[in-house]
């Protein structure tokens, strides 16, 4: 071997013993004496040869050290040259320099890339006219990283990473790697020695689950066709606009009949149809994002940026989305930035430290998920989140991002027990960084794409959840208000029996109704763990229980605020969801079921045609009491206003008692068309109305200048219109 300096053999030894943090050190071609000298490190190779002209090939000489070959020669190969190892012809990976992306490293630093999937992770990329994948991975406490893979023998000898210098950021481009290869990064610890192997944090694949290795993948190939949608979503008057959203597990809404998945594309093919048939204009997944576990519906996320490879490719979701926007409806996905599951092959002490998460206990560990925790005062880890967010609303033009757990995140103290918290910096329990970071996020979605939302699951008085940043809010777009939907349920398990003594659970949501936008949600969280299923939560005999169901969904959508469903309840599910079987359709073959999904039709409709029942979700001039005091009948009326001063009179009877000659009063005299009536036998209730028609004098009544005599159905809901 040529003779080294001191330094070379302890690079020599570092590389032999896989723990380099500059292979490019030795590997590769460099000048030695008169001459050149090529070293290749190929560990399970018997022979190695160079090609110094084409067809005009040279052997490498092995060395004892552990697989290392070399060739020595007055002139040196063509830049790059090739190899052959054994029968196997390709470049070699150390005949291309690392090229770090110097403005993109400093801004991954800065906490400022929001698109640093395009900087780390596998990426396709041609060097010197030769096509390969570049692999970056940030690691600053590792002492050496290898991408290992099934074009290596996952061998971590074979292709050792360089180090970009005090960005923490390792660099290797592996020549005329074909997509669809399996990689990890392998590491080696500093001062244990301990290798772990880990998952890419920036993968845009992973193997279908129970396998773990990410997958190298191809550019997107699919050709958009919602540029119409595009362009009318950021000219989107959304807070005036109707929003109806259907929330679904991809996992469960339906499966083949022997228990498979359906595909994003079989999706597509049956999803879209069904939801432009019952009148959304959204739809929300539960996490898409890859996960191992299938209990965790996804919550418990580890490819942040690969969608679930148990629906398809992401090229099939592009597909389904791209569906769904044709069709008109839009999409929501749910995101997890709270926390992390504590995988050993993921992000968990991704280099043998608390890299994304919290060194301190006390911040680190999630005690209701036994996850982690992300550390938002870290630069890199909120480029990380930032850049997901981005890569799902650009990649897959998705219209808003659902973020999970915001409490969890804003609060040091959530879940946690007096001493199992620390404080801020000015020794309260808010938690800074995380704030900084949904504002840092809001800012950077509402600026970079104009008519996507931001919608908070957040289940405190956190005050201006969903006011601009600019005035000292968080800036989401939208908050579920978890308040009403708490109520509601509550006051709805009762027997009618004893609403009376608890209506200020249907009235005393008007107090704050207008100090956020609100979504009112009736979502999978409850539907689950015991909480029993929409219709389990009914009191009454079985045609109680339906009838309370249609005055629920009719409560939900006359009330203010934008509106979201489950999937199973638009027709009754009976039991709670069940995550590893399919919705029971068969249901809808009898009249009940079928009659309360027809409800459902016919209210979303009704919201989305008239303007007064969602023009002014979000102001207090859009909705006024008619009489929110009748608690011994258990009645309660309003009127839903629009811009245009046109209006709807909405009236619900919490009793299986009908009211007869119930007098409303109403802005004006006239006939009023009785548009719905959840108590008709359509729906599968029992007929009882006002023959579709209602007129209205000039009696003054309840501070309105005419007023009209209903029939109440009992358990019913009635929506009126001025003819």
């Amino acid at each position: 071997m040529t003779k080294l300096s001191d330094s070379d053999r302890d690079s020599l030894a570092a590389l032999l013993e896989a723990r380099s943090y500059d292979p490019f050190r030795l590997l590769g071609l460099h000048q030695a004496d008169a001459g050149w000298c090529l070293r290749v490190l190929q560990p399970q190779a018997s022979r190695v040869a160079v090609e110094l002209a084409p067809g005009r090939w040279a052997e490498l000489v092995r060395r004892e050290d552990g697989g290392l070959f070399e060739w020595r020669g007055r002139e040196a190969p063509p830049r790059p040259w090739r190899l052959r190892i054994d029968d196997v012809v390709g470049y070699d990976a150390y005949a291309f320099f690392p090229r770090p992306p110097a403005d993109d490293l400093y801004l991954f630093n800065a906490g400022c890339l929001h698109q640093a999937w395009r900087t780390l992770g596998a990426l396709p990329e041609i060097r010197d006219a030769v096509p390969g994948i570049v692999f970056r991975v940030w690691a600053p406490n590792a002492e050496r990283v290898s991408v290992v893979g099934s074009f290596n023998r996952w061998d971590a000898r074979v292709h050792q990473m360089a180090t970009l210098g005090a960005s923490g950021v390792w660099e290797l481009f592996v020549p005329e790697l074909a997509t669809g290869a399996l990689y990890r990064f392998e590491l080696k610890l500093r001062g244990s020695g301990t290798v772990l192997r880990k998952s890419d944090p920036y993968a845009r694949a992973f193997e279908r689950r129970p396998a773990t290795a990410c997958r190298v993948t191809a550019p997107a190939r699919h050709p958009w066709n919602d540029d119409e949608w595009m362009r009318a979503r950021s000219a989107r008057d959304w807070l005036h606009a109707p929003l109806t959203i259907y929330e679904m597990h991809a996992g469960s809404w339906m499966r083949h009949y022997d228990g498979s998945f359906y595909s994003y594309r079989e999706l597509a093919a049956r999803l879209v149809p069904y939801l432009c048939e019952l009148g959304y204009t959204h739809v929300e997944f539960m996490p898409l994002m890859e996960h191992p576990l299938d209990e965790s519906w996804g919550y418990q996320c580890v490819g942040f940026f690969a969608p679930s490879s148990r629906f398809g490719s992401a090229d099939d979701l592009r597909f389904l989305i791209d569906a769904l926007h044709q069709a008109g409806i839009g999409v929501i996905l749910d995101w997890v930035p709270g926390h992390f599951p504590a995988d050993d092959w993921a992000l968990a002490h991704f280099d043998g430290t608390a890299l994304y998460e919290h060194e301190d206990p006390r911040q680190k560990i999630h005690p209701d998920w036994g996850t982690h925790v992300f550390n938002y005062g870290r630069n890199e880890v909120r480029s990380f989140l930032l850049s997901s967010a981005h890569y799902w609303l650009s990649e897959f033009h998705v219209d808003a991002l659902r973020v999970d757990a915001v409490a969890s995140m804003i609060y040091l103290d959530y879940s946690r027990r007096p001493g199992e918290w620390t404080p801020n910096i000015h020794g309260g329990r808010e938690n800074l960084e995380a704030i900084a970071f949904l504002r840092q996020l809001n800012t950077v979605v509402h600026a970079e794409f104009p008519g996507a939302l931001t919608i908070a699951e957040e289940s405190t008085a956190w005050p201006m959840v969903s006011r601009p940043v600019w005035l000292g809010g968080l800036g989401f777009s939208m908050k579920w208000n978890m308040g009403w939907m708490n109520d509601t349920l509550e006051y709805l398990r009762r027997d009618p029996v004893h609403r009376r003594f608890h209506h200020q659970q249907l009235t005393f949501g008007q107090l704050y109704a207008y100090s956020e936008n609100f979504v009112l949600p009736l979502s999978h969280d409850e539907t689950v763990h015991g909480k029993g299923s929409l219709l389990g939560k009914m009191p009454g005999d079985a045609w109680q229980r339906f009838a309370n169901l249609r005055l629920l969904l009719a409560y939900q959508m006359t009330a203010p605020g934008k509106k979201l469903l489950f999937m199973g309840g638009e027709f009754g599910q009976p039991w709670e969801w069940r995550a590893g079987e399919e919705l029971p359709w068969y249901l809808l073959q009898f009249p009940p079921h079928a009659g309360l999904q027809r409800l459902v039709r016919d209210l979303n409709r009704l919201y989305r045609d008239i303007p007064a029942l969602h023009d002014l979700d979000f102001c207090s001039e859009g909705f006024q009491w008619i009489d929110c005091h009748d608690a011994d009948q258990s009645v309660v009326s309003w009127l839903r206003r629009a811009r245009d001063g046109s209006h709807v009179v909405v009236a619900l009877n919490f009793t299986p008692l009908p009211r007869h000659g119930y007098r409303l009063g109403v802005p004006q005299a006239g006939t009023y068309v009785e548009r719905l009536n959840s108590d008709a036998a359509l729906y599968g209730g029992g007929n009882l109305g006002n023959g579709g028609r209602v007129q209205a004098g000039t009696r003054e009544w309840m501070g309105q200048p005419a007023s009209l005599e209903l029939t109440l159905p009992p358990l019913a809901a009635l929506v009126l219109l001025p003819d």
